[in-house]
């Protein structure tokens, strides 16, 4: 997996060099900037790459690369001068892969935790660091994506995967670059990137009656390029009350006047699925429907003054079934929820002699309308599309302004800044969160980094509000926050790609689900102190360049561990905090058998902190069960052709019986085949 370093999210550049000398960034005259929200400045526009996963941040005189540039600060900078550490799967490593979700390919990341309920992407859990999964920042195409209901639903995008070419992961705190959410991270999905018109056609079969179909087509018409796409899947399920449907459509519209660019998109998903003890298994017979709505709109203006306001708005709705047939005759009502939520931002970067000055702010509105979140309507209003009636509902609005400058001399680099925050719906007063990074390259290959930063996350409408046979939640819950220290070093050069980094978060007032000796139900609460110290090292090697010819194309090895040190009440039982992903290994290993059958070949290790309450052979028994270690592997064998793949896939070889959350038990040994066609038209 490729890892570069970066901190700057309001301007993606897009730049060529060829490596002969470090001042060559000083001297680049082609450069296309695109101004990004904000809040969520990840979008990247493609490239070509010889190997799948070589390093941007090279500047190494053996190496000559043509990547796209990208940045993670709100001003726009080169990324070999700035501090932070970003992830980047581009599509070419997407496709080597045996995965056919998000959720699937995320698993590969190191230092990120996907805890599946659904298979193939129906429903998961994804946390950064140790984490919980409402601490992570979603974004599509750098609009924030977030769903302020819980985290389950944030990662419900309205394309498949097929549609993704660039997926980006920032590792650690992200208030003064994103805004309020991203706590310990955050996750770009990028789409539409092809310069070239062309038609992509997907189509996947499997065990337990797996279909899924997709296509996608850029078309470029003037100074307007279009990007449309649609996908469906579906499953007869792996075990009992696992079925699923799924079906997305999605438009990208991207027009192009020179100094000004106008970017347009708007998408729907609509998935069903059995919910097999997806949230207790005391009722393991439950159904879930998602319906998510999404549209934005980006302009981006000026040549050295760059200005960007952006507006979107994402709604979704849901009905979850406790009893998916035969209820019990207490059972009155399933839950319905809606979510509105409307955002505008500005961003502007002003460049003078000392450094670029980047101004800007956001503004958030959150809203619900249920049977369940919220406080009592005046009057019900009905559920579209249902035999039923909202009768709760809460609003909060969040505004967010921010200043950071940047200032660079020859290889050093540094960046500062603030996020002033304020939030209606809590009623609290002004809060501001700083940060600082620094990089300098020491020589031509090493370059050492670190970053200080603090970060906010404010309470889901879930954490507020959620009461059920099992659960309370607490409308007078603070915002967690937590500031967070990391230094790094990193090396690449024409065989090696290779990391090391270490962080320490002190966390304050985390919002945890949980219960006390005596109680019967779970219930939110913010914990006065939880503090992580972790650290990652990881590494690819090129083993053509370091050996020279043979059938093994690259090596990748990664390892990340966490510890955590909390303050909590005795004898507490924690849902969440506690139960955080302590162990994580990752191989990969990808070969050229003959000229066009290629094999990759994916080992991953976890173990995993935390207990669950056992359910076995009917019984629900108040005892705790720790999880267990356990291997997974995954391989895939595929031919490559100029204009076609044709694979064939193993998941969970070894048929690993394993638990990612709870008592839901997760997919065994899985045989899938497919193809993929792409034509330039």
């Amino acid at each position: 997996m490729k890892t570069i370093n970066l901190f700057n999210r309001s301007n993606l550049c897009f730049k060529h060099w060829n490596g002969e000398n470090y001042a060559v960034f000083n001297s680049l005259k082609k450069v296309m900037k695109i101004g990004a929200l904000a809040a969520t400045y990840l979008s990247v526009f493609g490239f070509h790459q010889t190997f799948a996963q070589t390093d941007t941040a090279s500047i190494n005189k053996k190496i000559n690369l043509e990547e796209v540039e990208v940045s993670a600060r709100r001003t726009t900078s080169v990324y070999s001068e700035v501090g932070r550490v970003l992830h980047v799967i581009p599509r070419k490593e997407i496709e080597a892969l045996p995965v056919y979700s998000v959720q699937d390919l995320l698993r590969y990341a190191m230092n990120v935790d996907v805890r599946q309920r659904g298979p193939l992407g129906i429903q998961a859990d994804v946390s950064i660091r140790g984490g919980s999964f409402d601490q992570v920042m979603i974004l599509f195409n750098g609009i924030n994506v977030t769903d302020p209901q819980t985290g389950h639903l944030s990662l419900n995008l309205p394309v498949d995967m097929q549609s993704i070419e660039r997926v980006e992961i920032l590792e650690g705190p992200g208030a003064r670059v994103y805004g309020p959410g991203a706590f310990s991270g955050a996750i770009n999905f990028v789409t539409g990137t092809k310069t070239k018109n062309n038609i992509t056609a997907n189509v996947l079969t499997g065990q337990h009656g797996l279909y899924n179909a997709s296509v996608n087509a850029t078309v470029k018409t003037g100074k307007l390029k279009n990007y449309v796409a649609a996908s469906t899947a579906s499953s007869d399920g792996y075990i009992d009350n696992t079925d699923f449907k799924n079906h997305s459509i999605f438009y990208q519209g991207q027009l192009n006047f020179g100094q000004e660019k106008l970017d347009v998109q708007i998408g729907h998903n609509d998935k069903a699925f059995g919910a097999n003890a997806f949230y207790t298994p005391k009722y393991p017979n439950q159904f879930e429907q998602n319906k998510t709505t999404f549209a934005s709109i980006k302009l981006t203006a000026g040549d050295k003054l760059k200005i960007t306001p952006a507006m979107y708005w994402r709604r979704h709705q849901d009905r979850f079934e406790l009893f998916r047939n035969n209820p019990a005759s207490w059972y009155t009502s399933h839950n319905y929820h809606l979510t509105d939520v409307f955002g505008g931002s500005f961003n502007a970067v002003i460049p003078w002699e000392a450094g670029k000055t980047s101004v800007g702010g956001e503004v958030r509105s959150e809203n619900v309308w249920s049977n369940v979140l919220g406080y009592e309507m005046d009057e019900p209003k009905d559920v579209p599309g249902e035999d039923a009636q909202f009768t709760k509902s809460y609003q909060r609005t969040n505004v967010s302004t921010f200043i950071e400058h940047v200032y660079t001399y020859q290889r050093f680099s540094i960046s500062g800044g603030l996020l002033i925050n304020y939030n209606t719906g809590l009623d609290f007063k002004a809060d501001f969160f700083p940060g600082l990074d620094v990089s300098y390259w020491v020589s031509n290959e090493v370059k050492v980094f670190g970053s200080a930063n603090k970060t906010l996350r404010m309470p889901t409408f879930t954490d507020l509000f959620y009461d059920g046979p099992s659960n309370i939640g607490n409308p007078n819950l603070k915002p967690e926050e937590a500031i967070t220290y990391e230094a790094g070093i990193k090396t690449v050069n024409n065989w090696l790609n290779g990391q090391a980094s270490v962080y320490y978060r002190q966390g304050e007032n985390l919002i945890d689900w949980g219960r006390l000796p005596g109680d019967v139900e779970y219930s939110t609460r913010n914990l006065s102190d939880v503090n992580s110290l972790g650290f990652q090292v990881q590494g690819r090697i090129n083993i053509f360049e370091l050996i020279g010819r043979n059938p093994f194309n690259t090596l990748e090895v990664g390892y990340a561990h966490i510890d955590q040190d909390k303050t909590m009440p005795d004898n507490y039982e924690s849902a969440y905090v506690e139960d955080y992903l302590k162990h994580k290994l990752n191989i990969g290993l990808h070969a050229r058998l003959i000229d066009r059958l290629g094999l990759s070949v994916n080992a991953l290790y976890q173990d995993r902190e935390g207990e669950y309450i056992a359910f076995t052979d009917g019984t629900y028994d108040e005892i705790p069960t720790s999880y267990q270690p356990f291997w997974l592997t995954d391989v895939r064998l595929q031919w490559s052709a100029d204009t076609y793949k044709i694979f064939i896939d193993a998941n969970n070889v070894f048929d690993e019986q394993y638990y990612d959350l709870g008592n839901v038990v997760q997919p065994g040994r899985w045989i899938k085949a497919g193809v993929r066609v792409s034509l330039n038209l």
